[in-house]
Formats: C-alpha cells, sequence, structure tokens
C-alpha cells in the first residue's frame, strides 16, 4: 500500500467533521490565489440570490422543512 493510500484510509477512518476539516485544509494548500477568486465567486453569488429574494424572484423554503425532507430520504 501506498502512502498516500495509508493516509486516505487513515483519514476515512475518522469522524465526519475531521474529513471536512482535512478536506477544507488540503484544497486550501493547493493553490490559495484560485481559492480567493472561488470565494469572491461565492460572495458574489449569494450577492444575487439575496438581491432576487428582495425582489420576490425566488421561493424561499424554510430550513426545517430542508432538513425534515433530507433526513426522510436517508430513511429510505
Amino acid at each position: 500500500m501506498t502512502q498516500p493510500e495509508k493516509v486516505l484510509r487513515a483519514a476515512l477512518s475518522l469522524p465526519e467533521a475531521d474529513r471536512a476539516d482535512i478536506a477544507d485544509r488540503l484544497l486550501l494548500s493547493l493553490d490559495a490565489s484560485s481559492q480567493r477568486e472561488i470565494d469572491a465567486l461565492w460572495a458574489q453569488e449569494a450577492e444575487s440570490r439575496i438581491e432576487a429574494y428582495d425582489r420576490g424572484e425566488i421561493e424561499v423554503i424554510p430550513g426545517k422543512e430542508v432538513f425534515a425532507a433530507v433526513r426522510a430520504r436517508q430513511r429510505q
């Protein structure tokens, strides 16, 4: 087994929150300038969605309904 495979196997045995943290750190290590660009694009998208909401152009679904639907699908 190669070193990357060993690291991956160890990482996959960690709790979800720890795996997410590691994934985030790895992505950030690849190219910080790309991450800044991605963050800026996401910020623009968020602003665009907020403006569309303010204009009444998008439907809002309460978070409780969304999470209930996700949980229901997970049980299937």
